[in-house]
């Protein structure tokens, strides 16, 4: 029984661990502002970069799991067989079960963060009127048939294609 708490505690502190690590990290938004190959910049959004409605809501969740992961370590700990702090098993036993809910809701916000976070960035991505992630891409190939998309002009009777505008030539970013 003790060799199980005891891998049980090394997964719950690890995952506090990598929960700290995720929260902290400058790598939760990654654009890529390339005009070609050679001069191609990856600009990384982090948690803290941004004060947004959404970012705080997730920055939030966050924070909370962090606190919810470290006092589930603590009761964990405490709550250990082969630990002297703690009391009577019975005792224990509550602290143990109080530790996994803790840790449960520790994943639980920290899941419906990174959810939140995800969400409203493959939202923005895949929005055809969003165009301030867009705006680093460059526009050529491809992507250009979209903008030239056929228009009737007035009384002649034929379609013209009409040409992209200015702000996404393939040197706008030069």
């Amino acid at each position: 029984m003790s060799r199980a708490q005891i891998s049980a505690l090394v997964c719950g502190v690890g995952g506090f661990g990598a929960l700290v690590a995720a929260t902290t990290s400058n790598e939760w938004k990654v654009t890529t502002r390339a005009s070609s190959v050679i001069t191609a910049t990856w600009v990384y959004q982090g948690l803290w970069m941004n004060c947004a409605g959404y970012i705080q809501a997730c920055r939030g969740l966050m924070i909370a799991a962090v606190s919810l992961g470290f006092f589930g370590s603590i009761f964990a700990l405490f709550g250990m067989k082969c630990t002297k702090v703690g009391g009577s098993d019975k005792a224990k036993a509550k602290i143990a079960c109080l530790a996994g809910i803790v840790f449960i809701l520790s994943g639980l916000c920290s899941m419906t963060g990174c959810s939140l976070y995800a969400n409203k960035i493959t939202t923005e991505f895949f929005d055809p009127l969003f165009m301030e992630q867009k705006m680093g891409y460059t526009y050529n190939g491809p992507t250009s048939v979209m903008s030239s998309r056929t228009k009737y002009h007035g009384g002649e009777g034929d379609f013209k294609p009409t040409s992209p505008s200015k702000q996404f030539d393939k040197n706008a970013y030069v």
